[in-house]
């Protein structure tokens, strides 16, 4: 099929496994972007699971069928973004539907709602990040949304095939493609000196040293507006973005 989002570019995108959600949240800040962040409550189901890749929207309305024609739009590496409305009366997924999209090869699952069958789904191994899970299914089934397959909302934002999904430990951040490139440069560069930073601590230089706290002390004497991150940004720190 064709690519539905031709500015992004797979090997920009190959770079996010090796950048945090923490990063390219500091990227979008350094870059002016806005941060779109999940909300804290939506989580792994599992410590440890990671994924990675352009937004599959879809919009949940009571019935498995809405999926299984999302996956026939997919392309592998697809992160499956379902918009439950942040229900939390009612799973909208269950193993079989994550065994589905893992054998479409998608690379996981983003729910704005609650997912069932937790130990199969640790069986499974698909990083599915969801808001908690429950017992019940899905409670009523409604009318095919026209827009049902273009977008998919996520706590305060909407997304598209145009948009990235990254989730881990920290948490689901999504991104524009058109500007994945550029954030992914700026995130590769914060990481460098933080990992830089941490080297240095470890062998024992403080951070406080590192960043050269006490002259900012001292500029902040002579310009007491001067904040501590403009401090960073005119000497090459990067812990607060």
């Amino acid at each position: 099929m064709s690519d539905r989002s031709p500015a992004v570019e797979t090997s920009v995108l190959s770079a996010l496994p090796a950048l945090s959600t923490a990063h390219l949240a500091d990227a979008c800040v350094r870059l002016g972007l806005q941060v779109r962040c999940g909300p804290s409550g939506l989580t792994a189901v599992a410590g440890g699971m990671r994924c990675a890749g352009r937004v599959l929207p879809v919009r949940h309305v009571g019935s498995v069928d809405i999926f299984f024609e999302a996956l026939e739009l997919s392309r592998p590496g697809d992160v499956l973004v379902i918009d439950n409305g942040g229900r939390t009366d009612e799973a909208c997924i269950g193993d079989l539907a994550v065994l589905e999209v893992q054998r479409a090869g998608l690379a996981g699952i983003v729910v704005w709602g609650l997912h069932r069958d937790t130990r199969d789904l640790l069986r499974i191994g698909l990083p599915v990040f969801t808001l908690g899970a429950t017992p019940a299914g899905p409670l009523q089934v409604g009318g095919r949304l026209p827009d049902g397959l273009e977008r998919a909302r996520v706590g305060p934002w909407t997304v598209t095939t145009a948009d990235v999904a990254v989730a881990d430990g920290d948490g689901v951040i999504f991104l524009p493609g058109e500007r994945l490139g550029e954030i992914v440069a700026a995130g590769e560069a914060i990481r460098d000196v933080e990992e830089r930073q941490a080297a240095a601590m470890r062998a024992g230089t403080s951070l406080r040293r590192q960043t050269g706290f006490a002259d900012y002390l001292a500029a902040r004497e002579a310009e007491p507006g001067l904040t501590f991150r403009e401090h960073l940004r005119a000497t090459g720190g990067a812990i607060e973005e």
